[in-house]
């Protein structure tokens, strides 16, 4: 049994509670500042899905035309990839085979050259990647990724109705 211990004077316990109430404060912020920090920086990504800066990256396994392709990140929560930086590009195609090509989420709806991302994300002159002598055709409005020998990954305008894989992007899930 836990024996109570008297205050000796009043002056003390009331220092005590308030050293205890102080104490007690201290913790309740010093919680939730960790809370705050954590919540921060426990960014997750469903099962499968590749982690990179704030996104997370599914690429499939099957061909679909770029709609279908579009419609199924959709119904996963993400939609067609959309590449903002080099680093971003880098981090990509080390995820993917070079014998494949794969749909982003970069399109030309009028086939007037006015590229956009599915995103709304500008386009940005800056940020393209386009293999040499690409975009080539107006009737070609859907962009893929493709490993050509001897310049590397790059973007290729391709049709639309045309079957490729596909990488999928969402933000993380911060926990």
């Amino acid at each position: 049994m836990v024996q109570e211990r008297q205050c000796q004077g009043k002056g003390a316990c009331w220092t005590l509670r308030l050293w205890s109430a102080a104490l007690i404060s201290m913790l309740l912020l010093s919680t939730c500042f960790i809370a705050s920090c954590v919540e921060k920086m426990w960014g997750c990504c469903p099962n499968h899905w590749k982690s990179f800066g704030s996104s997370c990256y599914l690429i499939s396994t099957k061909e679909n035309f770029w709609s279908t392709s579009e419609q199924n990140c959709v119904q996963m929560g993400a939609h067609l990839v959309v590449i903002n930086t080099e680093a971003e590009q880098n981090f990509i195609t080390q995820q993917l085979n070079e014998s494949l090509s794969y749909f982003l989420g970069l399109s030309d709806p009028q086939g007037n050259g006015k590229w956009q991302w599915v995103d709304d994300t500008p386009f940005s002159q800056n940020i393209r990647f386009w293999h040499p002598h690409e975009p080539n055709l107006p009737e070609e409005r859907c962009v893929s990724i493709v490993y050509w020998n001897p310049s590397k990954w790059g973007w290729n305008d391709v049709f639309c109705d045309s079957k490729h894989n596909s990488i999928c992007e969402m933000k993380k899930i911060y926990l």
